[in-house]
C-alpha cells in the first residue's frame, strides 16, 4: 500500500514539473523581442552591373592580299610592341619594288642626258623639267612598293594579348581580312549605367557624393584587389533606358581581368538621416517588403514598406514606418496579424552594433 501511495506521490511530483517546464517554455516562446527604425547618417555600396574594356583593344587585319606564309604568335600570348605578327608572301611585292627600283634608275640616266642636251641648249629647259619630273615620278613609285612590300610584315602596334588566329598558314588573305585581335590588359575600363536621379545627385552634390574611388566585384563574387577610380561620364543618356554610362579605371599588374569581362562596380554612397533596420525583422510576399508592427497593447500588424537602399544586414526605409514605431526583431515566422505578445524591448543601437554597419 506504502509503495502505491509513493509511486502515485512520485508521479504527481513529475507531472507538475512537466507542466511547470512546459508552461515556463511557453511564457519564454511567447515573449519577443522589439525594437524601433534608426535615424542616422550612413554609407552603402551601391552595385552597378559593368562591362569591363581593354584600355586599347583593336583588330589586326591586312593591308595586302596574298598568302599567309608565316604565323609568329599563338592565341592568348604575349606580345611587345614592334614584334613580328604575321607575314604574307611577298614575292609579288618584291618584284613590284625591283621593277620600281629599276625604272628609276633608267629614269635618272634620261635626266643626265637631257641634263647635258639642255646645258649645250640643244633641247628646251621644258623637256629637261618632263625629264625631272619623269624622275621624281619614278621615285615615288618606289616608295610606294617599299610601302606595299612593308605591309606584308604585320607587326603589333603595342604590346598585349593575341585574341584567336581565325586563319591558318597557307591561307589566302584578302586586303583587310582580321588577322587577329590585339588587346592592352595592363590598365582595365569598367562601364556601367546610372539612372538619371543618380546622375543629378552625384554631379551637383560634390561636396557630400562620396569617394570617386570603386571597388569591383568579379563573377565569381570576389573582389578585385585594386581599387579603381571614376574617370568620366558620357554626354547623352541612353534615350530607351533613361541611363548614362559612368568609366572607371582600374589597374591590372596581374593580367587577371580581360577584355568583355563583367563584373559589378561598387561606389560608396552617402546616406543623409536615414531611416534603417534590420533585414532580419522583414518578410516578402509576392515580391513585396512587410514587417510587423507592435502597438502599445502589444498586437502585431503586419505593415507593407519600401526599401530604399541596402546595406549588409540593413535596409534604408523609404516609406511605410516611423522613426517611433516598434517593429518585431525576431519570431516574423512565428506571430501572426492581430496576435498580442509579450515583448522585449531592444535599442535600436544594440541591434545595430551586432550588424555590418559603417555609420558615420
Amino acid at each position: 500500500m506504502n509503495r502505491i501511495v509513493m509511486l502515485m506521490g512520485l508521479g504527481a511530483l513529475l507531472c507538475g514539473t512537466s507542466c511547470t517546464s512546459k508552461k515556463e517554455v511557453k511564457e519564454e516562446v511567447g515573449k519577443y523581442k522589439v525594437t524601433t527604425p534608426l535615424r542616422v547618417d550612413t554609407t552603402f555600396a551601391k552595385e552597378y552591373v559593368s562591362q569591363i574594356k581593354s584600355v586599347r583593344n583593336i583588330e589586326i587585319r591586312a593591308q595586302e592580299k596574298g598568302y599567309l606564309q608565316n604565323i609568329y604568335v599563338d592565341e592568348g600570348q604575349f606580345v611587345k610592341a614592334g614584334q613580328l605578327l604575321f607575314r604574307i608572301m611577298p614575292k609579288i611585292y618584291e618584284a613590284e619594288l625591283l621593277k620600281s627600283e629599276a625604272e628609276a634608275r633608267a629614269a635618272d640616266i634620261e635626266l643626265q642626258n637631257t641634263k647635258v642636251l639642255s646645258d649645250k641648249a640643244v633641247i628646251s629647259k621644258n623637256e629637261f623639267a618632263l625629264a625631272k619630273a619623269k624622275l621624281d615620278h619614278a621615285k615615288a613609285e618606289v616608295a610606294l612598293a617599299k610601302l606595299h612590300l612593308s605591309f606584308t610584315e604585320i607587326r603589333a602596334p603595342f604590346s598585349g594579348t593575341i585574341d584567336r588566329l581565325p586563319l591558318k598558314l597557307g591561307s589566302l588573305v584578302d586586303e583587310g581580312q582580321l588577322l587577329t585581335s590585339l588587346s592592352d590588359n595592363s590598365q582595365m575600363f569598367a562601364y556601367f549605367n546610372v539612372s538619371e536621379p543618380e546622375y543629378l545627385d552625384y554631379q551637383t552634390n560634390v561636396q557630400n557624393r562620396g569617394s570617386n574611388k570603386v571597388n569591383l566585384l568579379l563573377a565569381n563574387n570576389q573582389p578585385l584587389k585594386y581599387q579603381g577610380e571614376v574617370e568620366t561620364i558620357e554626354s547623352e543618356f541612353d534615350h530607351e533606358t533613361g541611363n548614362i554610362a559612368f568609366r572607371a579605371k582600374f589597374p591590372n599588374p596581374d593580367r587577371l581581368l580581360r577584355n568583355g569581362e563583367t563584373g559589378k562596380v561598387q561606389m560608396t554612397v552617402p546616406v543623409r538621416n536615414a531611416l534603417i533596420i534590420p533585414q532580419k525583422a522583414t518578410y516578402e510576399i509576392q515580391e513585396k517588403t512587410y514587417v510587423f508592427v507592435v502597438d502599445k497593447n502589444g498586437v502585431v500588424k503586419s505593415r507593407n514598406i519600401t526599401i530604399s537602399n541596402q546595406m549588409p544586414d540593413l535596409y534604408v526605409v523609404g516609406s511605410g514606418l516611423e522613426e517611433n514605431d516598434k517593429i518585431l526583431l525576431e519570431g516574423v515566422q512565428k506571430v501572426k496579424d492581430d496576435e498580442k505578445i509579450d515583448t522585449d524591448f531592444v535599442t535600436p543601437k544594440e541591434v545595430i552594433t551586432h550588424l555590418k554597419l559603417y555609420a558615420e
